[in-house]
């Protein structure tokens, strides 16, 4: 069965999570959508890239939630996720998707 490139699930998972808490102002419900597609992605990089790969992939995704709340302090919400999402989705496209067959 193909799979979709981790990077639009990076990305989905970290502006939608954000989007969702933000909206529906309801942040464990943002939460939720962070963590499934933090655990999808990390288990298609478990599949797709070496151990050393995943767990970097996964590290950045991470530190990327955790960095964008400092950053929203300096840049504003929106641009602090929107930058922090972009660095996340080139990694996962630079050291996973690009690679890929098909």
């Amino acid at each position: 069965m193909p799979t979709l490139p981790s990077a639009p699930i990076a990305a989905a998972g970290l502006l939608g999570g954000y989007a969702t808490a933000r909206f529906t102002k309801n942040r464990r419900l943002g939460g939720a959508v962070l963590a499934a597609a933090g655990t999808i992605t990390h288990l298609q990089w478990r599949r797709t890239t070496t151990p050393r790969t995943a767990t970097a992939l996964t590290a950045t995704y991470l530190t990327a939630f955790g960095a964008s709340h400092p950053l929203a302090k300096k840049l504003g919400a929106w641009p602090s996720v929107a930058l922090v999402t972009a660095t996340t989705a080139g990694a996962a496209w630079a050291l996973s998707d690009r690679k890929r067959k098909g």
